[in-house]
């Protein structure tokens, strides 16, 4: 229940920023399908999965943008993939690229308006470079606090980094939305600390029955009538 007036949001990255609740793996299997790929979905993810471990241990990976980031994890990932012709690195990262700017650009405005009403942070489990990706697609100014897990040392959904994040913006969860598109590391765990919860996903998609997220988003755009 809600004790305080809320003061402040904190957002997810990867999922939530720059995409309309569809994490990254989906996002790549998609352009990878529209450059010709022919691998089914959940082998696909299976093998990017196994690219995200290799990227964390990219070396110069906390320098990299997201365009950079991008490109490597489509590197890393086309070493994987059985031979396709059809389908090449730089296509592969450009499509997801392309679709993660549009979406940011939709959602600058928005992010504008809620920092004039809200202090305004990220929370991402992420490898590093997550202020650079930030800054690379317009959206790092909205944010007062920007807490990446590589540099901090825990994941969500360890409650530990919600209160690093908290404790940096001088909040507390009851004043604070969370605003995510994982239902468990997100939603889930924000809600067991009191935070109010706001899951963005596709209306298609179901909610788990053990996660109650205080109200549902299909896009960004929709947050500030939630939160007002």
């Amino acid at each position: 229940m809600l004790t305080k007036k809320a003061l402040g949001i904190l957002f997810d990255f990867g999922g939530t920023l720059d995409a309309d609740g569809e994490p990254w793996g989906l996002r790549f299997h998609r352009s990878y399908a529209r450059e010709g790929g022919r691998l089914p979905l959940d082998a696909f993810l299976v093998l990017f999965e196994e690219s995200d471990r290799r990227l964390e241990r990219w070396s110069g990976i906390e320098t990299l943008g997201l365009r950079d980031t991008a490109y490597v994890q489509a590197k890393l990932l086309a070493e994987l993939l059985p031979a396709d012709s059809a389908v090449t690195v730089d296509r592969m990262a450009e499509g997801f690229v392309s679709d993660a700017q549009r979406i940011a650009d939709r959602n600058l405005p928005i992010l504008h308006a809620l920092s004039a009403q809200f202090r305004l942070g990220v929370i991402s489990n992420y490898t590093g470079n997550l202020r650079p990706c930030l800054a690379e697609l317009g959206l790092a100014d909205c944010f007062e606090v920007t807490i990446d897990s590589a540099l901090v040392g825990v994941r969500k959904p360890d409650p530990r980094i919600f209160q690093t994040t908290l404790e940096a913006l001088g909040l507390d969860a009851h004043e604070c939305w969370m605003v995510g598109d994982n239902p468990f590391a997100d939603i889930r765990a924000a809600a067991s600390m009191g935070f109010l919860t706001c899951w963005i996903a596709p209306a298609t998609r179901v909610v788990p029955d053990d996660v109650r997220p205080s109200q549902r988003i299909s896009e960004l755009p929709q947050l500030p009538a939630v939160v007002n």
